[in-house]
């Protein structure tokens, strides 16, 4: 026979294709869930949120309060790395219910006899439940509810805040109705915020001509840690093709002495498990890795599943790839570009299985090694479901490991990505230029579903991309755009030196780097020092020091009249660090403008005085008024203001 039921509960939130995927957050976040609870008649109702750790035996509960409109909310805290189960479980609560309905009848000046009589055997039934002191005050309640001789006690006490309160934390859940169970993933800090510097190791040489290695990168640590970089992401390190390889300029004929794309994976000296000869050893890379710890700063490695056509795999495992009729292979291709120089994996293949394996091992290859974050390239031209099995293979022994998808792709697709287990997506903060773009792209990111399992990561350049409005940019112009990178979202990334260095010589009409680093290798000075090294390191600290640029969802834009400022007010979840951000979108000229501060958010009524301090210059400023002028010069684009009520 079914389970009589009376409570509904409905639209749980959040959840992610009615729970198919798991919602994301880092240790110590909150879940607010949402839900939708109600009944057939008037009775009192009462909810909860049941959740544990997928190593807790016993579920834990919050009690879920009455919104408006049958809307109910809880919220609680995820503690520690791995899965947590919630669920939202409703019932009418009969005791309440009493309660209610005799304080009605009360105030109407009706005798409730009879109702306290009823009322025993709700005062029974939870007794058990309650420690010595309600118990005892059970027991008198019982003994007066019986006694006519105490009526006007009993009255008082049947509608005490007491027993309202005991019902409340006792409650009898009778005829219970669940929702299904969803989970939510926790990761580590890191997972939601997180500082990207790029540069190519084998231009890392101090001397001009002269092939880079990983010891120069061991050179440049401590200028990457001082500008503030908490991760620092290599391009592919492994040997790199020679049969089709690419010359500068991405020219389909390599001329004596050039190197190649470092994408262009595999040759005589090895495959992905292994390290181009030039740059060093196995040995050389783990001592990199330690030295960067040291400096707070963690690798990030290329993961790139593709073959030159000269990579062990071709000869060992041909299966891998599809032949045409004539024995050759299709390169791959992204029109108009195209990659003579890589042999696309066939994912259909029937030995699908070893190529899954040999994947897994890569990974775990490397995490051996001591990685723990990988970049994937072109993750969105694989399938959707091998990156859902390989990440959740190696997040269920190294729940540490850290996934960014490079994928500059179709919205739902990139969306699929993040819901199959990415950690970090890049975005389209790259092409979003104007003050309507930024706040309607930001908008989506952070109010929409995707704020519960894709953590965007800000990129104002790659060394794919060189986006018209850098190429020939002047300093403010790079000032602003890793500004707005840099307090818009918690995990952000650069690509330099060409960034600060302001190198942005491009191939004519195209979004591309001239002389890119991709198909050669570059001599910089390395030590030069300049006012957007100075910024950028400034911005960096300014986020390690503010609990509210290290999350990316709490953000409300401000009213300002002027499309060329951008406003907007970001705070960490216990609001005890608030900012209000300001920059302007002109890279020439000053701009003025008026804006309007966001009152309720900051919880004070329009003439409280906060004060303001600049956390750029510390300057400090005190404001009375709901509007507030502000003016901006290109010399500094930006105010990060600290509020302070």
């Amino acid at each position: 026979m079914q389970n009589q039921k009376r409570v509904v509960v409905d639209y749980v939130s959040p959840q992610i294709n009615c729970g198919e995927f798991y919602i994301k957050r880092v240790v110590n976040e909150i879940v607010n869930v949402d839900a939708h609870i109600l009944a057939d008649g008037h009775d009192v109702l009462g909810a909860s949120v049941l959740y544990k750790h997928q190593k807790d035996k016993k579920w834990r509960e919050n009690r879920m309060h009455l919104i408006v409109n049958n809307e109910w909310k809880a919220s609680f805290s995820v503690e520690k790395q791995g899965f947590y189960t919630y669920k939202v479980e409703a019932w009418v609560d009969y005791a309440l219910n009493w309660q209610h309905g005799i304080e009605r009848k009360i105030e109407d000046n009706q005798h409730v006899k009879s109702e306290l009589l009823e009322g025993v055997e709700y005062l029974k039934n939870i007794k058990v439940k309650t420690d010595k002191n309600d118990s005892l005050y059970l027991d008198h309640l019982i003994n007066i509810f019986k006694d006519e001789t105490n009526y006007n006690e009993a009255i008082k006490e049947a509608t005490s805040e007491r027993l309202h309160n005991i019902f409340f934390n006792h409650p009898e859940k009778i005829l219970v109705n669940s929702s299904k169970e969803f989970q939510v993933y926790v990761d580590r800090k890191k997972a939601r915020f997180s500082t990207w510097y790029e540069f190519f190791p084998r231009s890392a040489s101090e001397q001009e001509g002269v092939h880079g290695t990983l010891k120069d990168c061991e050179r440049l640590l401590p200028r990457v840690s001082k500008m503030g970089f908490d991760t620092l992401y290599l391009p592919p390190i492994h040997p790199i093709g020679e049969v089709n390889r690419k010359g500068k300029n991405n020219t389909t004929e390599a001329k004596e002495g050039d190197v190649g794309s470092t994408w262009g994976i595999g040759s005589q000296y090895g495959g992905h498990k292994d390290i181009h000869p030039d740059l060093g050893t196995l040995d050389d890379f783990k001592n990199l890795i330690k030295k960067a710890k040291e400096h707070n700063i963690e690798i990030a490695m290329d993961y790139a599943l593709q073959a030159a056509p000269d990579h062990p795999w071709v000869k060992e495992h041909p299966e891998w790839f599809k032949w045409r009729p004539d024995g050759t292979v299709q390169y791959a291709e992204n029109p108009p570009k195209k990659y003579q120089d890589i042999l696309p994996i066939y994912w259909e293949s029937k030995d699908f299985k070893n190529l899954w394996k040999e994947c897994l091992d890569i990974l775990l290859y490397w995490i051996d090694c001591g990685i723990i974050i990988f970049r994937v390239d072109n993750p969105h031209t694989k399938p959707f479901y091998f990156w859902n099995w390989i990440i959740s293979k190696v997040k269920a022994k190294h729940p540490d490991v850290i996934f960014l998808a490079e994928a500059f792709t179709a919205p739902k697709v990139m969306q699929q990505l993040a819901k199959q287990g990415y950690t970090q997506s890049y975005t389209y903060f790259t092409w979003r230029n104007t003050k309507h773009e930024l706040t309607e792209y930001v908008e989506e990111l952070t109010k929409s579903e995707q704020r519960e399992y894709m953590q965007p990561n800000f990129w104002p350049n790659t060394p794919d991309i060189n986006p018209f409005h850098l190429q020939g940019a002047n300093e403010s112009k790079h000032i602003q755009r890793y500004v707005l990178a840099a307090t818009l979202s918690s995990s952000i990334g650069l690509y330099g030196p060409v960034y600060e260095y302001m190198l942005s010589d491009a191939l004519l009409g195209k979004e591309e780097y001239n002389n890119s680093e991709k198909f050669q290798f570059t001599h910089y000075d390395w030590s030069i020092e300049n006012k957007l090294t100075t910024v950028i390191s400034k911005v960096n600290y300014i986020r390690h020091q503010n609990e509210a640029l290290q999350q990316t969802n709490n953000i409300k834009f401000c009213y300002i009249e002027n499309d060329n400022l951008i406003a907007f007010y970001k705070w960490n979840d216990s609001k005890t660090n608030e900012l209000l951000i300001i920059i302007s979108l002109d890279a020439f000229n000053s701009q003025q403008g008026t804006v309007q501060l966001p009152l309720n958010e900051l919880g004070i009524h329009a003439g409280h005085q906060i004060e303001v301090q600049d956390l750029i210059t510390n300057s400090k400023y005190n404001w009375g008024s709901e509007w507030n002028f502000v003016e901006l010069h290109p010399t500094l684009p930006f105010h990060i203001f600290k509020i302070k009520k």
